[in-house]
């Protein structure tokens, strides 16, 4: 029988203690306001899908109907097809990843899956995840829902700070603590769009190699650079200590939800399993159609398309802060969707977000990149989807909203955004409170 005790939902207490750390993300609770046409959005991460040619798409449809029809329309293997993992070496390869096998490639539904599924495959209730602080909000909520105890290591313009490893390894495990991986994004940081360092990835990966943690390296904006490529991957010079996630979302579509794992052997047995008890195959429909993308079209080409179009809207977005909001400071990314701007402490960026929609412009508070309340002093800002007029629009409403902030601040002596916006925010649309 359903519990009654709770008018809300009467199934409230039959739900298993791990749905306590499903909570609302705040990126997507932005969608329902940032989705309108009059918001300039500078909050998601989603593609400039417009600049890839329709017709690329088309003619792998139409190639993969013609030669592969009956098996793209069919279930697959829980590891994926192996015509396309074979076409993933050729991907990781640009990042110094040539010690690996088609064999050791598992394909999942998107990066975000392969999250889930070495999250599952490894954390117990109470185990500890290392990540970089801030980090990406939807790891952040798969460690969560898994009951991991989430433990932020501090960054700098270098990345990760090797120290701060250091010294949180040592802590954590004097306090009795299980560490079970580590997880970072090396290039171009969801959300700083910092880049770690090569001598950084060898500390790095040093250091937990020694103390026996595992690295987990997501990398779904490295080959998205701009003025110089990012320093090879953290796998490439470790087959055994490394899993290795990867994407079509941001140099193809994120619509065709094809990702992959590099993993250790062993693993990967256990992420096939994970994968066929929980999904059977990921869409073999979807990764032929990505198969025959790869075979016929110039993807190379097409992903200097999509760099130079970021770029450009990069220098477009950090000239508009200097311009508008020279007082604040931020990341100059090298590449990827994102830079991460600081606020004055007496602004608070979660508070500040309902007036700024009401001005019809959208970011992402700092609060969604840490599991340990931080992040009010800070604020996501994308470049990716505005085309560079609306970008200017965008940061310009922005310093309104920052400014007005201020000056509330200077007549009233520390009434900014933590008070005097009350009203706007209890007056938000349900999707952001």
């Amino acid at each position: 029988m359903p519990s009654q005790g709770h008018t809300f939902d009467p199934w409230y207490s039959s739900y298993a203690t791990r749905t306590l750390g499903l909570t609302v993300s705040e990126v997507r609770a932005l969608f329902a306001v940032a989705s309108r046409p009059e918001v300039v959005s500078l909050a998601g991460g989603s593609p400039f899908v417009e600049a890839l040619p329709e017709d690329l798409i088309r003619q792998a449809f139409e190639r993969m109907m013609r030669d592969h029809g009956p098996e793209a329309l069919q279930y697959g293997g829980g590891q994926g097809i192996p015509q396309l993992r074979e076409k993933i070496l050729e991907l990781v390869a640009i990042e110094g990843i040539t010690d690996v096998s088609p064999d050791d490639i598992v394909t999942t539904t998107g990066s975000q899956h392969a999250l889930d599924l070495v999250t599952k495959l490894f954390i117990n209730p109470g185990d500890v995840v290392l990540a970089e602080s801030p980090s990406y909000v939807g790891a952040l909520g798969t460690f969560k829902s898994y009951e991991a105890d989430i433990v932020h290591l501090e960054m700098d313009d270098e990345g990760l700070d090797p120290r701060a490893l250091e010294q949180s390894i040592r802590e954590l495990r004097a306090a009795g603590k299980t560490i079970k991986f580590l997880y970072t994004i090396p290039n171009f940081n969801n959300p700083t769009g910092v880049t770690m360092s090569a001598e950084r990835r060898r500390e790095i990966l040093e250091i937990c190699v020694r103390e026996r943690v595992l690295v987990l390296e997501d990398n779904p904006y490295g080959l998205l650079y701009f003025d110089k490529p990012a320093p090879d991957a953290i796998r490439s010079m470790d087959a055994d200590n490394v899993i290795y996630l990867g994407s079509f979302s941001k140099i193809l579509s994120p619509g065709v939800r094809v990702g992959f794992v590099i993993a250790p052997h062993a693993v990967r047995e256990k992420l096939i399993l994970a994968v066929e008890s929980s999904i059977l195959s990921p869409s073999t429909f979807n990764q032929w159609l990505v198969t025959e993308y790869l075979n016929q079209a110039d993807w190379r080409a097409q992903i200097d398309t999509y760099r130079g179009i970021y770029a450009e809207r990069r220098d477009t977005m950090l000239a508009a802060l200097s311009e508008h909001l020279p007082q604040l400071s931020w990341t100059v990314p090298n590449g990827g969707f994102f830079t991460w701007v600081s606020l004055p402490e007496s602004l608070d960026s979660k508070q500040m977000l309902p007036r700024a929609t009401k001005e019809l412009v959208a970011y992402t508070p700092g609060t969604g990149f840490y599991a340990d309340g931080r992040g009010h002093q800070e604020l996501r800002l994308s470049f990716c989807l505005p085309t560079p007029d609306r970008i200017k629009l965008g940061v310009r409403r922005l310093a309104n909203v920052i400014n007005d902030e201020m000056e509330l601040i200077e007549t009233f002596g520390g009434m900014g955004s933590r008070t005097s916006d009350r009203k706007h925010y209890e007056q938000a649309p349900a999707d952001l409170a």
